[in-house]
């Protein structure tokens, strides 16, 4: 059982002491002269330990920064909910406790740790972080019912999916001495949390109580933001993977009048998303549109393999649906998909293209029908996970799962898995004798709008935390109806996502990197300058001064006396001319000015030139920007066919720990 609340004390500068609420349990203590932890017997705290005013929730980890590690703490939490019995918690505050005496948090003595400081605090207070001390919220329903055996005296840190722990990396140190040493047993120390979402709802249809619950589980591999993390890496990982799954829980008579909250029959459905598995990137250079960057190594083939049959391997058959553009940007990334799904030839996979954009123009959402037309034969194959009440035995489990993407993964995925989820819905209703074959959940205004609600606010998360806006389209999501003022109000989102990537996410993206532990500081701050300086020319740094200096001179002129038209003819004449050409400037190397990552810097795929396809060259400079497309058309095509051999390949920059 894990801790679900602690007291912490402090004895001097030496140690904090973390105590169970739970009586009769060891007590830990966290040595801060050496990092080392220590399991105490019950009732033997010091006389000479402090009691904290802080109440603890959960130790969420130790990380290590460049001039101290830190003890990470949860001090507060809210409640989201029951699920089957399960309380279910959002952690909402987080206090980081130095090891090191010298070390104030709040006004550390170098510019480099009070940076990584902030890249942590950021990242702890913008994500969406869940956890239950009773319930694995990281694996799916049908996976615990098939471990539940093998399972039942594991503690939840041995038995949690990898991919959804979020905090590992921060529990490695509680993790390694408890494998070493059987005697100093941390696990009810170790919280898993999960990235994602959760919402739960209580329903009434026909007479029937039930919950209606969606969960969203975002992997922690290649995890980032919008344009710094797409496509695949070298270990087979994929950006914005999320599996999301809706959970159907129907009371009978016996568990609604014994109020136990456990529900009578269970039902799970799950999809899957993902970035395009092959290795691509879009590269910021301050305009609207990035230019669009596919890379074709050697080893993208074994990489999309090796990411499909772990889909395979987890969730059985794959249905692969497509929603990237035919025609335009996103063209040569369909094209790219294609040939290597078809070069792969999976047995368990199935391809499926939807012109999504041209197929649902002019408003014509219902026409996403004809895409759950084409895959209705998928989805009932791939079935769902049925328990029916008061039965050890499943009566249907899940066989498949559908993974859908579009280029980001966001706005048309969220508007076809919800469509996809809602067909399920009907379907598990009717096998329930609660819809009949005919009827459907959009005739009942409640479970209609709790379903639209849920998937809405899922997407919203979901985009939130990858684009850094709210999704779009989301009217669709929570009306059925496209409308005039949802369109205006993506408009709106649009321009947050652009003014978020090109400006903000270079430094969100060293948040993630830093907590999964993708990057690794040196207990020496010098070597790490690199992330407070700015090593670009004066003359690059000079042009948004110019800008603003020229702006407020224009500005000012207009509030001059008109005494001479010759006068202030020359005089706005000279700060236009200034204000013009610092803007030319800044477009011409508009990659200089984009917040890019720096603990893991962009640099492989901004200046690739092996072979594939990219858009153009802009914001290099004069000299080396718009040249000649190479398309992935019939012409590339016809080479990579060819089985030609393939030189200039690099690798591009993942997921692999890197310590400076």
């Amino acid at each position: 059982m894990l801790h679900q609340r602690l007291q912490l004390y402090t004895q001097g500068n030496d140690t904090y002491i973390f105590v169970p609420e739970t009586a009769g349990a060891p007590s830990l203590t966290v040595h801060r002269s050496s990092g080392e932890l220590t399991l105490n017997p019950p009732h033997s705290l010091p006389p000479s330990a402090r009691r904290s005013n802080k109440t603890v929730y959960a130790i969420l980890g130790i990380l290590s920064l460049s001039l101290s590690d830190y003890v990470v703490i949860m001090t507060e939490r809210e409640f989201k909910g029951k699920l089957l019995g399960h309380d279910i918690y959002r952690a909402s505050g987080y206090e980081l406790l130095p090891l090191s005496p010298n070390i104030n948090t709040y006004n550390p003595p170098h510019a480099v740790e009070a940076h990584l400081l902030a890249l942590v605090r950021s990242h702890l207070a913008s994500g969406v972080f869940f956890f239950s001390y009773t319930w694995d919220l990281t694996r799916r329903l049908q996976a615990q019912w098939e471990t539940r055996e093998q399972n039942l005296d594991t503690p939840m840190w041995q038995a949690v999916d990898d991919r959804f722990f979020w905090n590992k990396y921060m529990q490695t140190r509680l993790i390694e001495l408890t494998q070493g040493n059987p005697n100093q047993d941390l696990s009810p120390y170790i919280v898993p949390i999960m990235y994602g979402t959760f919402d739960i709802r209580n329903v009434s249809l026909r007479g029937r109580t039930m919950q209606l619950c969606l969960i969203s589980r975002r992997s922690r591999f290649r995890a980032g933001t919008r344009y710094f993390r797409r496509g695949v890496d070298h270990d087979g990982h994929v950006a914005n993977f999320n599996e999301t799954e809706q959970l159907l829980l129907v009371e009978d008579d016996a568990s609604s009048q014994s109020g136990s909250g456990d529900a009578g029959t269970q039902m799970s459905f799950v999809q899957i998303r993902g970035s395009v598995p092959v290795f691509w990137a879009e590269v910021n250079t301050l305009r609207y549109k990035p230019d669009l960057q596919v890379m074709d190594l050697q080893d993208t083939a074994d990489m999309m393999r090796k990411h499909l049959q772990e889909q395979i391997s987890t969730y059985g058959d794959q249905a692969l649906v497509s929603l990237v553009n035919r025609k335009g940007h996103e063209q040569p990334v369909k094209e790219a998909y294609e040939r290597y799904v078809e070069q792969l030839d999976l047995p368990n996979v199935r391809y499926q293209y939807f012109d999504f954009h041209n197929e649902c123009k002019h408003m014509r959402w219902d026409r996403i029908s004809v895409l759950i037309d084409q895959l209705e034969g998928d989805l009932k194959k791939h079935g769902y996970f049925h328990l029916p009440s008061h039965q050890r035995e499943p009566a249907l489990l899940q066989r498949g799962t559908v993974r859908t993407n579009c280029m980001d993964n966001l706005d048309r995925t969220n508007v076809v898995q919800a469509a996809l989820a809602r067909w399920t819905l009907n379907q598990q209703l009717r096998a329930l004798n609660i819809l009949s074959a005919d009827d459907s959940i959009d005739a009942y205004d409640g479970v209609a709008q709790d379903f639209r609600e849920m998937w809405a606010d899922h997407a919203d998360a979901i985009a939130q935390a990858y684009g850094g806006s709210g999704a779009l389209k989301s009217d669709f999501t929570r009306t059925s109806k496209r409308t005039k003022k949802g369109v205006l109000e993506d408009g709106v989102k649009s321009v947050l996502r652009y003014l978020k990537n090109n400006f903000f996410d270079g430094a969100r993206q060293d948040g993630f990197d830093l907590i999964v532990g993708n990057w690794v500081p040196r207990k020496n701050p010098a070597t790490s300058m690199f992330l407070v300086s700015d090593a670009r020319p004066l003359i690059t740094r000079a042009m948004p001064v110019a800008v603003s200096f020229s702006l407020f001179m224009i500005c000012a002129g207009l509030t001059l006396p008109r005494s001479s038209d010759y006068s202030l003819f020359y005089y706005f004449f000279i700060w236009l001319t200034l204000l013009a050409g610092a803007l030319i400037f800044i477009v011409i190397h508009g990659i200089d000015y984009v917040s890019w990552p720096r603990l893991l810097p962009s640099t492989e795929y901004i200046y690739y030139n092996g072979p594939g396809f990219r858009s153009a060259r802009h914001g290099m400079g004069l000299g080396k920007g718009d040249g000649p497309k190479t398309r992935m058309g019939t012409t590339m095509s016809a080479k990579w066919s060819s089985g030609r051999k393939r030189t200039g390949s690099v690798a591009v920059e993942g997921e692999k720990k890197r310590v400076d």
